[in-house]
C-alpha cells in the first residue's frame, strides 16, 4: 500500500521534510517546486510509513487503497508525475534520503539579545514568518490584525465547504498564544496607530496585508447594482465583518461569473450547492439562509481564452465533476472548444487541462431563454466580456466571440478575475503590480520594515507559496539585524501594547504573556 496527495494539497512541503526516503516531489530544492498545482508522491518508492500524513497540514494525504471514490483519480496523478522521471540513484550509507547540507539562514548568533518584532496580519503569510521567528530565534512578536478575528484569507476566503484547507490554521493558531507572543485584534495600523508609531517600539516590522482590493475589467455599466466582485462575495458567505448580511440578492436564477480560476469555482459551487450540506459547515447564518432562499439554478463561468489555458488547477474542476446533482457542460459555440478537448493527452498526466473536459456534456446554450431545468454550471471559453447591460441593475452582459458578439441574459454578475494590494500607510507603493516595492522582503528606503505574502510578491500562489516567501523575508530581516542594519527602536514595546489598548477601536482585548 502507498499514498497518495489529494485534493487539497497546499504545497507548504512539510510532508518532504520528514519523507525518510525522498519519494515527495518536486522539493523546495527542484526548480519545479512552486510551479506545480500540487506535491506528488512515487508508489514506486513509498514504504508506508505514514510520517507524511501525520504532518500534512491540510490532510490532504491518503492510503491509496483508503481514498474516497471522489479521489481515487489522485492514485493515477501522483503515479503519472513519475512517469518519464529517472530515479534518482539511491545515496551511500543507511539513510535513503538524500538530505542537503545543514543550512542556518535563519538563526541568530547565541549572544544576540532577543529582536523586537511587529507582524501585521495573521493569515498564513504573517503566521509562516512568526513561527520561523519563535521557531529559529528567540524573538519576542507583537502579532496585529485589524479584524477582530485571527486567519486572514485562510479564515475568510475558502470556502466553507473545504474544511481541510481551513485546518491549516490550527497548526498556525498554536503560536497566537506563545509566551513570546503578545496579540492586538481590532487594530488597524494606519488607523488607530500609525506605522511610525509602531517602528518606533520595534526593531522591525513585518508586514503581511495581503491583497484586499480587486481587478477591474474597466467596461461600461460595471458599476450597476448586481455586479459584484468575487472578493466581496466570499467574504459575504463567510462572515467577514466588513461585509453586511444583506449585501447580495440571490434572485438571478442566472448568475454570470467572469473568469474561470479556482475562486470563479469556489463561488459557482457555492451559489449551486445543497443548501443542507452546506448547514454542516461553519458558512455564515445569514448566507445559508440567503442560498435556501435564492433562485439561482445556473451559473455561467466566461473564460477569455480556451480551456488548454483555464486558470482552475485540474483538482478543483476534479472535484467540481463530483458534487451530487451539479452538471457540469461545455458551451460549444466555438469550434476552438471541441477540437481542443477532442485532441488534448490524458489529464492524469498533469499536462492537458482540456483533457479534464473529455466525457462532459457539450451544448449551444441559448442565452435569451431561461436557464434549463436542474443545477448547471456552464464553462464557456473564447468569451470575453465587453459590456454590461441595464439601467440601474445588470440586466445582460455584452461578450465578444469569434462569430461575433452575443447577449447572455442575467440579473447578476461575480468578477472573479484577480485580487489587488492597496497602499499601506507610510509605506511606497507600485500602482502598477499593486505592490510594496522591496528586495529579498526589505522594503525599499524604509530600514527596519519589511513585507511578505500578497502585498510582497502580488496575488499568486496558494497557502504553501508562503512559506518560502516568509524564509526570505525573516532571512533578510537577520541578515540586517546581525549587520547593525535595524533602526534601534526609541521605546519598549510594552510601551506600544499601552498605546494599543488605549487607541483599540475594535473592541478585542490584546492577548498578553
Amino acid at each position: 500500500m502507498t499514498y497518495a496527495i489529494t485534493q487539497t494539497c497546499c504545497s507548504d512541503a512539510t510532508c518532504v521534510a520528514v519523507c525518510p526516503v525522498n519519494c515527495i516531489h518536486p522539493t523546495p530544492q527542484e526548480r519545479a517546486f512552486g510551479s506545480t498545482e500540487m506535491l506528488h508522491i512515487d508508489p514506486k518508492t513509498c514504504i508506508d510509513c505514514g510520517a507524511c500524513a501525520d504532518a500534512c497540514p491540510v490532510d490532504a494525504i491518503f492510503p491509496v487503497d483508503s481514498l474516497p471514490v471522489a479521489q481515487q483519480e489522485y492514485a493515477t496523478i501522483n503515479a503519472a508525475y513519475y512517469a518519464d522521471r529517472e530515479p534518482e540513484p539511491a545515496p551511500d550509507g543507511p539513510n535513503f534520503h538524500a538530505w542537503d547540507e545543514p543550512s542556518f539562514p535563519r538563526v541568530l548568533p547565541s549572544d544576540f539579545a532577543p529582536l523586537k518584532v511587529a507582524v501585521v496580519g495573521t493569515g498564513p503569510a504573517g503566521m509562516y514568518a512568526v513561527q520561523d521567528l519563535l521557531l529559529h530565534t528567540s524573538a519576542e512578536v507583537t502579532l496585529i490584525d485589524r479584524l477582530p478575528e485571527t486567519g486572514g484569507l485562510v479564515r475568510f476566503g475558502v470556502a466553507p465547504d473545504h474544511p481541510a484547507t481551513r485546518k491549516v490554521g490550527d497548526t498556525f493558531a498554536r503560536f497566537h498564544t506563545h509566551p513570546r507572543v503578545r496579540m492586538h485584534l481590532g487594530l488597524d495600523v494606519g488607523a488607530d496607530v500609525t506605522a511610525q508609531e509602531l517602528a518606533a517600539h520595534h526593531d522591525a516590522v513585518i508586514y503581511a496585508v495581503g491583497a484586499s482590493a480587486d481587478r477591474t475589467l474597466a467596461v461600461p455599466g460595471e458599476e450597476l447594482s448586481g455586479s459584484i466582485s468575487a472578493r466581496a462575495f466570499v467574504a459575504w458567505y463567510n462572515g467577514h465583518p466588513d461585509a453586511a448580511p444583506d449585501a447580495i440578492d440571490l434572485s438571478a436564477e442566472r448568475v454570470v461569473v467572469v473568469g474561470n480560476g479556482n475562486v470563479a469555482l469556489d463561488v459557482a459551487r457555492i451559489l449551486l450547492a445543497d443548501p443542507d450540506g452546506l448547514a454542516r459547515t461553519d458558512i455564515a447564518d445569514h448566507a445559508l439562509a440567503a442560498l435556501r432562499a435564492g433562485k439561482v439554478r445556473e451559473v455561467v463561468l466566461l473564460g477569455r481564452r480556451g480551456p488548454e489555458d483555464a486558470a482552475y488547477t485540474r483538482s478543483e474542476l476534479l472535484a467540481l465533476q463530483h458534487v451530487p446533482g451539479l452538471d457540469l457542460v461545455v458551451d460549444d459555440h466555438d469550434p476552438r472548444t471541441g477540437a481542443a478537448i477532442d485532441e488534448a493527452g490524458s489529464w492524469a498526466d498533469g499536462q492537458g487541462k482540456a483533457a479534464l473536459l473529455h466525457g462532459v456534456t457539450r451544448d449551444r446554450v441559448d442565452w435569451a431563454q431561461p436557464p434549463a431545468p436542474g443545477r448547471r454550471i456552464v464553462l464557456r471559453f473564447h468569451s470575453a466580456p465587453v459590456e454590461m447591460l441595464g439601467e440601474e441593475a445588470v440586466q445582460a452582459v455584452r461578450v465578444v466571440e469569434a462569430s461575433g458578439e452575443r447577449t447572455i441574459r442575467t440579473d447578476m454578475v461575480l468578477r472573479a478575475i484577480g485580487y489587488r494590494g492597496v497602499p499601506v500607510a507610510g509605506l511606497p507603493f507600485d500602482e502598477t503590480t499593486g505592490t510594496v516595492p522591496h528586495e529579498g522582503g526589505r522594503v525599499a528606503g524604509e530600514p527596519g520594515t519589511y513585507v511578505v505574502g500578497w502585498i510582497k510578491r502580488g496575488p499568486s500562489g496558494g497557502i504553501g507559496a508562503n512559506r518560502t516567501c516568509a524564509a526570505e523575508t525573516v532571512t533578510t530581516l537577520l541578515a540586517d539585524a546581525v549587520a547593525g542594519a535595524l533602526p534601534a527602536p526609541r521605546s519598549a514595546p510594552k510601551a506600544f501594547h499601552r498605546l494599543a489598548r488605549r487607541r483599540n477601536r475594535g473592541g478585542s482585548a490584546a492577548v498578553s504573556r
